[in-house]
């Protein structure tokens, strides 16, 4: 999954959050500066990724790309992801995106200094942008597309993908309302049992 889904499914705990949001820029088990609940937040994260890529219907919907985008194919499929989540975000969450994304950036622009170097570039090119609100929108997901694909130098031809988008819109959508149920129900369990261990060990 891609960042907007990743910071709804840390259920608006601030520190979480921002453990999910900097999990890839965390290499293997450098993370004992952080705090326990940061921690959780990575943990999470790699979690959700875990289960994300072992799952038939993302394998599914790769299987719609690898022809044309090989191993980049898991890389679109998270970005598509994100594009459905957006899209169809009232289906998910009370809180207006707007209103939803404006929260995360003023977190995020708040503690940036004390992020991995990589999260406060991707932070500032987020705000900037306004990547995750515009994630609903397919001229947003196709400037993500072509940034992708520039970092790989054209490799990729991620850029042709909004392409795929267009041509098979339903049928991704269906894979990820289908899955995304599955990981929000898998995801909450795993929560609740990343929580609890906190809180037994604050009552000991």
């Amino acid at each position: 999954m891609n960042f907007l889904a990743h910071l709804y499914l840390s259920q608006d705990n601030t520190n979480i959050m921002i453990g999910n949001f900097i999990a890839d820029h965390i290499r293997g088990n450098n993370y004992g500066g952080f705090s326990k609940e940061i921690q959780q937040g990575i943990f999470l994260h790699r979690e959700i990724d875990t289960f994300t890529d072992a799952h038939e219907i993302v394998r599914k919907s790769k299987r719609r790309l690898h022809e044309r985008y090989r191993h980049y194919d898991g890389v679109i499929i998270d970005i598509f992801y994100d594009y459905f989540l957006a899209k169809n975000w009232s289906d998910y969450s009370n809180i207006p995106l707007e209103v939803y994304t404006n929260n995360v950036y003023e977190l995020f622009s708040k503690i940036a200094a004390d992020l991995p170097v990589k999260s406060q570039n991707f932070i500032k090119y987020m705000i900037e942008y306004n990547i995750l609100f515009n994630y609903q929108y397919k001229d947003g997901i196709e400037k993500v597309l072509n940034g992708m694909n520039a970092r790989t130098k054209g490799k990729s031809q991620m850029n042709l993908a909004i392409e795929d988008l267009h041509l098979l819109e339903d049928e991704l959508q269906e894979d990820f309302t289908l899955f995304f149920k599955e990981l929000i129900e898998h995801t909450n369990q795993k929560f609740k049992e990343l929580t609890s261990d906190t809180d037994t060990n604050e009552n000991e």
